[in-house]
């Protein structure tokens, strides 16, 4: 296991700054990404090959996630939204971070390239208001599963994300917020280029690795807990 030492090189916090946390969901709050394990579960024709295509950049994220989820009729709604649902794990020590995060007056937005229909129901048991959740959205009007897009892309970005983090990030200005990013994928790489700490676990360690940029690896939020604490010391 590599200490959380390693590779972290932040200076501790800004008093005269606010402190606003990103959080990715799938694959960091929980423990497996759940698009893919609904789509590995329900299998429908044609999903691997959008994937792939996603992988060599000849799909967009948004392109690729709203393609897979056509694949699905509405009609298997019920089953798909119970499978997302009882299917994820939370990662330990989330319910812990939440309260973290609340007792000492920083702001934890949930960042999430995730939908909307499994995402609010795993959030639910804890202190998170919605409208700190940001996420796509879906619609059960057509035959097929629609996904929506609410928080497009802003003028600095054009890598057509669907739910586009950076945007959200660029929000909050890095001269009033210590600006924390937590994630696993290359979902959040762009994002972590932006941000004065990170916390990366899986594919985004090796992307920062790449580039040089520091980060506090970790496996449980009492990890990062542990690394919080010790910043704000």
């Amino acid at each position: 296991m590599i200490s959380s030492e390693a590779y972290n090189t932040t200076d501790p916090f800004d008093d005269s700054k606010s402190t606003v946390i990103f959080c990715d969901f799938d694959g960091t709050i929980t423990v497996s990404d759940n698009i893919l394990a609904i789509m590995k579960h329900f299998d429908p024709p044609g999903w691997e090959d959008l994937v792939e295509q996603l992988v060599a950049k000849k799909l967009s994220i948004r392109q690729a996630v709203g393609a897979m989820f056509a694949l699905l009729p509405t009609s298997r709604k019920d089953e798909v939204i119970h499978y997302a649902i009882h299917n994820a794990s939370i990662r330990d020590g989330f319910e812990d971070f939440v309260d973290y995060c609340k007792i000492n007056q920083i702001t934890l937005l949930v960042t999430s390239g995730g939908i909307d229909f499994f995402i609010y129901p795993l959030l639910a048991p804890f202190a998170i208001t919605e409208s700190n959740i940001y996420s796509n959205a879906s619609s059960f009007a057509g035959e097929c599963i629609e996904i929506l897009w609410p928080h497009p892309c802003d003028e600095h970005c054009h890598v057509d994300c669907g739910m586009c983090k950076t945007s959200i990030i660029r929000s909050y200005d890095s001269r009033q917020y210590h600006r924390i990013l937590i994630g696993d994928s290359i979902t959040d790489f762009a994002g972590a280029k932006l941000v004065d700490t990170i916390f990366a676990r899986s594919h985004l360690i090796e992307l920062c690795d790449e580039l040089g940029l520091p980060y506090t690896p970790f496996e449980t939020f009492f990890d990062i807990i542990n690394r919080l604490e010790q910043m704000s010391g």
